[in-house]
C-alpha cells in the first residue's frame, strides 16, 4: 500500500452526496480499511454492490484535498438488521420509523481529523429530516468504532450474537441515537 499524506488539519473535508463516479475511490479506500482494520469482516465479492444495497436511502463521501477519504450510507432496515427491531421495541414504534446508518469507513491516512463524526452527522441529519430514528450496529471487536459512536452520544441497545453464515457467528453491538 502506498503512503498517503494526511489532510491539512486546518482544512475541513468536504462532505457531499456520493455519486456513481465516486464508487472506484470508495472501493479503494474500503480495501485500505479492510487491510488495516478488517472491516468489513468478510470482504464482499462485489464491493460496489455492497456499497449500493437495494435498501440504500442515501450515501455520502468525505473529501479532504478532493479525494475520497471516507464514506457513510443510510438505509432502510433489512431482514438481518437487529438494531431497528431493538429500537422499535424500546420506543414502541414501527421498524419503518428507523434508518440504518451503515458502510461507515475512513481511510487510515485520513483519521484523527473528525471525518467519521462529520459523516455520522450528515447521516443522522438526513434520517431526522425524513422523520426516521438512526440506528446502527458494529462488530463487538471493533472497539474504535464503538468508542466513536459512544463519544457521539449513541446509546448502546444490546450486544447480540448474529449467525452470518453456517460457520460464522459474530457478536454485534447495536446502537441508537438518543432522543
Amino acid at each position: 500500500m502506498k503512503s498517503e499524506s494526511v489532510p491539512d488539519a486546518d482544512t475541513s473535508p468536504n462532505v457531499r452526496q456520493r455519486t456513481d463516479h465516486d464508487l472506484g475511490g470508495c472501493v479503494r479506500v474500503l480495501a485500505e480499511v479492510h487491510e488495516h482494520d478488517g472491516y468489513p469482516v468478510n470482504w464482499p465479492d462485489f464491493p460496489v454492490a455492497w456499497l449500493t444495497p437495494p435498501s440504500l436511502i442515501a450515501s455520502w463521501v468525505a473529501e479532504p484535498d478532493n479525494r475520497v477519504a471516507g464514506h457513510i450510507g443510510l438505509s432502510q432496515s433489512d431482514a438481518g438488521d437487529v438494531a431497528p427491531g431493538l429500537w422499535s421495541a424500546r420506543a414502541g414504534v414501527s421498524i419503518d420509523a428507523t434508518a440504518v446508518v451503515n458502510r461507515l469507513f475512513v481511510a487510515p491516512w485520513a483519521r484523527g481529523h473528525g471525518i467519521g463524526a462529520l459523516l455520522m452527522a450528515q447521516a443522522v441529519t438526513e434520517a431526522q429530516n425524513r422523520s426516521l430514528h438512526p440506528v446502527l450496529d458494529v462488530v463487538a471487536s471493533d472497539t474504535a468504532a464503538a468508542v466513536l459512536y459512544e463519544r457521539l452520544g449513541r446509546q448502546l441497545l444490546a450486544t447480540v450474537e448474529q449467525q452470518w453464515s453456517p460457520g460464522q457467528k459474530v457478536a454485534v453491538r447495536c446502537y441508537a441515537a438518543t432522543i
